[in-house]
């Protein structure tokens, strides 16, 4: 199995003072190098050995996720007061309260 359709993230680590590595599909693996290529290599390494690994094995290996269909819904637990006040702004502004939260989402990515 190809191992290029995963996620992957290089980001910079203040306290290990290096590039770190990391797939969001395997969130236990991470590596660590002193260049974002480096870095970026030794992740995909790495995630390559784990799903030889689990092939062998016979275990299921992580779906990629832009390879997941996704419904567009989703349950979102909130304390009550915050629940209130999404009503309130969503009546305020005269939409819905799934148009509101919609909208917040939308702006905080």
């Amino acid at each position: 199995m190809s191992v290029d359709r995963y996620t992957y993230r290089i980001t910079w680590s203040p306290d290990d003072v290096e590039y770190v590595g990391v797939c969001l599909e395997f969130p236990s693996l991470s590596w660590l190098s002193a260049s974002q290529e480096a870095a970026l290599k030794g992740i995909r390494k790495a995630v390559h050995g784990v799903v030889l690994d689990m092939e062998e094995k016979g275990e299921t290996i992580p779906t990629a996720l832009a390879e997941k269909s996704y419904s567009g819904k989703i349950l979102v637990r909130m304390p009550p007061d915050v629940h209130r006040n999404l009503v309130l702004q969503a009546a305020e502004a005269g939409v819905s309260l799934n148009r509101l939260v919609n909208s917040k989402l939308s702006q905080a990515l």
